[in-house]
């Protein structure tokens, strides 16, 4: 037995799937039903008893059946003549008893009676169940259902859910403002410009047209109040219920085997209903009152042939024709339902009403069995599509994200993350959220935005009150900018950082920057389809001054070249990657600070030699062995410092000397083994590092060195100090640690200047008194262990501890 809940829940199945069933399929369920009842009711006319009553024929009878079966009639009708005074018929008197004419009517049943006029009432419950789940079979096979029933499940929520209503009406807020605006004739607010006046305003700036980029705020948005505040619950199913969508047409547009099992359980019902129609015509006209039966049973009751009637003959008849008359309608349903089906390419959908009617004219096309639904739905309800396209639009997931972002970062909640850096700027620094806050634009005494993994950035024409705003950090932010915001970016905008993947996402609008003094671009810069570099042309930016490029370049970009006449500063950080190609630096003669660090460099570039305005060059991190082409430094006159560290250079040619403007010197982690005297032959060198390589001795050489201000020889193996290295009495930084040095000479006194001196790491039994002499010396420049530090007499420690900590107090 059922209880009552099973049979009530069955009752939910059909409202789930209504909006996938199109009127025609709603009718073919009613005319399954009505056929089920027919056969139902022609099945219980089978169980009634005394369905075939059969009379002997005796061998000498010449009539036909048909004067037979008028006998048989007249005679059942003898006994009402009789009574009326008739005389009475004679007829054959069978002499038969009744068990035999209950055995004859069951033989004759069987044997005369046409086989379709016993099981007609089978055979249509068999159809019409097999019609029944024809019609039903897509909404419950596994591959499927599932889909289905997710779809239906969606499109509920997406038809109910407040940001649906909302997003509508903002869209007819946002048209009706636009149309009033378009009659009272009244312009935008100035903090709003179109490209066109843009154009008129500054002739001499590149044009987008022109330039081939494209900004995304082509028309400003329009701020309709009152209309942006959501419930914080209804947000979140908003949001959840666009993941929900994304993923379902990730799911289901891939394939279309809901619209084929639909189109293959069409032609079936179609098929069968030819079929039956074409055995059934041949078969309604052998249902027949009156047959003859010749059941072979001569020797039970002396008879061959029987007359038999069939009592339920008439009633079969007619429920046969309306039971054929229904299969005819419903056959032509079926057909069509095909012909809709190949009509039109259901396969494909198009959202251009809803995009015509409403601002989200991003709503994609979609295809395959997402389409099919879709189209499914629009024989229930064209509603609930034009509602559902709600969720396709980006442009609608925007401004969800948007105005859930607005609510949540308020201008509180922002200048609670603004600090100062290092530089003493006024910075905001926006980690992983969902966009920009209009908030921010209002934080009018920002110097420094830094935004970093934020899935998209939209700058408005708001970041015009930013005023003091100088500097921009995009770390894997794709950023759109709106026209009016990119003229003030383009007239006020100093720094710009761009941390990137590929080099396709660095916005377009980078390269029109005129105002630019710094740019820093982090990321894959080369592209292995294409050997050039995929940069923008570069000539816009006429005041850009820095360009650091941290990639996997080959070879220097060509398009560089553009900035050659101002360009100050380059800095190529390789990762590693083989820096091939440097011909594009010769023709960079302004060029004062060069920095080549990682690129896998075996020789100092010749190219190099070409940049005579160059100061300072550095080459860390690479694999240079040998530097004899430093004698071509001679012509850079104006090269003051020479960065080679980290690197594998072995020696220090004796040309050296020859680059007379040299003032600092790092040769640091290499694998130098001794220091030429012609080191010590730079009159202007006053910074030197030599430190961790396998340097021996200190050439006595090193007292020329008058103006020598730094001097770092930590972690080799030296073990002797010369006494003329005491006479470079302009040293405020002497680093002797981790070396084999077992003395220090008295006349470390001598350096007067000395401000930080590293020992640590050396074999010293002790330091010697002069130490106090050093009356710039304090405790916490003076790197050595604390035992040797107590070896000091009194009254130098309390000095250096006083000293010390006067220099905290002041």
């Amino acid at each position: 037995m059922f209880t009552l809940t099973e049979v009530a829940s069955l009752n939910d199945v059909q409202p789930t799937y209504r909006i996938l069933k199109p009127w025609w399929d709603v009718f073919m369920d009613y005319i399954s039903v009505v056929m089920l009842m027919l056969a139902i009711f022609a099945g219980t006319m089978q169980l009634t008893k005394d369905q075939v009553l059969c009379l002997p024929i005796h061998e000498g009878d010449d009539m036909t059946d048909e004067q037979r079966c008028s006998n048989r009639i007249t005679e059942t009708q003898s006994p009402a003549l009789k009574v009326l005074g008739h005389p009475q018929p004679t007829g054959v008197k069978t002499d038969l008893d009744f068990q035999q004419y209950v055995f004859v009517n069951q033989m004759c049943y069987h044997v005369a009676l046409p086989w379709y006029s016993k099981y007609f009432p089978y055979l249509a419950l068999i159809h019409t169940i097999v019609f029944m789940v024809s019609s039903n079979f897509w909404f419950k096979y596994p591959k499927t259902s599932s889909k289905i029933e997710h779809f239906v499940s969606i499109l509920g929520r997406c038809f109910e859910s407040p940001w649906t209503t909302k997003a509508l009406s903002e869209t007819a807020c946002e048209d009706s403002e636009e149309n009033k605006q378009r009659r009272t004739g009244q312009s935008l607010p100035k903090h709003i410009s179109t490209s066109s006046e843009e154009d008129s305003s500054s002739p001499t700036t590149p044009m987008l047209p022109n330039t081939g980029v494209k900004f995304s705020g082509e028309r400003p948005v329009i701020e309709v109040p009152g209309m942006t505040i959501l419930d914080k619950k209804d947000g979140e199913q908003a949001k959840a219920l666009f993941e929900k969508v994304r993923k379902f047409r990730t799911h289901v547009e891939d394939s279309d085997f809901i619209y084929k099992l639909y189109v293959v359980q069409t032609v079936i019902k179609t098929v069968k209903f030819i079929v039956i129609l074409s055995y059934t015509s041949t078969f309604v006209t052998a249902i027949d009152f009156c047959h003859v039966c010749k059941p072979q049973v001569t020797h039970l009751t002396g008879y061959m042939k029987f007359q038999c009637t069939h009592n339920m003959a008439f009633m079969l008849y007619k429920l046969l024709v309306s039971y054929m008359v229904l299969l005819c309608i419903y056959g032509l349903v079926c057909l069509y339902t095909l012909f809709w089906l190949f009509r039109r390419p259901l396969k494909e959908y198009s959202f251009e009403k809803v995009r015509e009617e409403s601002s989200f004219s991003d709503i994609p096309d979609v295809k395959n069995d997402f389409a099919f639904l879709l189209h499914m739905v629009d024989q229930y309800d064209q509603l609930y599509s034009k509602r559902f396209g709600v969720f396709l639009s980006e442009v609608s997931e925007n401004k969800l994200r948007e105005i859930s972002l607005n609510h949540e970062w308020t201008l509180e909640k922002l200048r609670q993350h603004v600090c100062r850096n290092a530089q003493d700027k006024v910075e905001l620094h926006l980690f992983m959220i969902s966009g920009l806050p209009d908030a921010v634009f209002d934080l009018t005494d920002l110097e420094v935005l830094k935004l970093e993994l934020i899935p998209e950035v939209r700058i408005k024409a708001k970041i015009s009150q930013m005023t003091n705003l100088r500097e921009l950090h995009f770390c894997h932010c794709p950023a759109k900018v709106e026209q009016t915001a990119f003229s003030f970016l383009r007239d006020n905008l100093r720094c710009l950082h761009v941390k990137f993947t590929d080099v396709a996402e660095i916005p377009s609008w980078v390269y029109l920057l005129r105002s630019l003094k710094e740019l820093y671009l982090v990321g894959n810069l080369h592209s292995e389809n294409n050997k050039m570099i995929a940069l923008e042309s570069l000539r816009e930016l006429r005041h850009l001054k820095i360009l650091h490029l941290k990639s996997n370049l080959t070879k220097i970009p060509t398009n560089i070249t553009d900035l050659s006449p101002h360009l100050m500063r380059l800095v190529v950080h390789n990762d590693g990657t083989k820096l091939v190609v440097l011909n594009s630096l010769k023709k960079m003669l302004s060029l004062a600070e060069l920095e080549l660090q990682n690129c896998d460099l075996e020789r100092i570039p010749h190219a190099i030699f070409s940049l005579t305005n160059l100061q300072e060059l550095d080459l860390k991190s690479n694999s240079i062995r040998t530097i004899e082409e430093i004698i071509s430094f001679q012509h850079l006159k104006r090269l003051m410092c020479l960065k080679l560290w980290h690197n594998k250079i072995t020696a220090i040619p004796v040309s050296i000397n020859m680059v007379k403007s040299l003032e600092l010197l790092y040769l640091s982690h290499n694998h130098l083994e001794s220091l030429p005297a012609q080191l010590f032959q730079l009159p202007k060198l006053r910074h030197l590092d030599v430190g961790h390589n396998s340097i021996v001795v200190i050439p006595i050489e090193i007292g020329f060195l008058q103006n020598l201000q730094h001097f770092a020889i930590t972690a080799n193996k030296v073990e002797v100090l010369p006494k003329q290295l005491f006479k470079c009495v302009k040293l405020r930084t002497l680093c002797l640690g981790q070396n084999s040095i077992s003395e220090i000479p008295e006349k470390i006194g001598h350096l007067a200047l000395l401000t930080q001196l590293e020992l640590k790491g050396n074999c010293l039994d002790r330091l010697p008194s002069q130490l106090g002499q050093c009356h710039l010396l304090h405790k916490n420049g003076l790197s050595v262990e604390d035992h040797l530090f107590d070896t000091l007499p009194l009254e130098v420690k309390e000095t250096i501890s006083q000293e010390s900590s006067a220099s905290f107090s002041g």
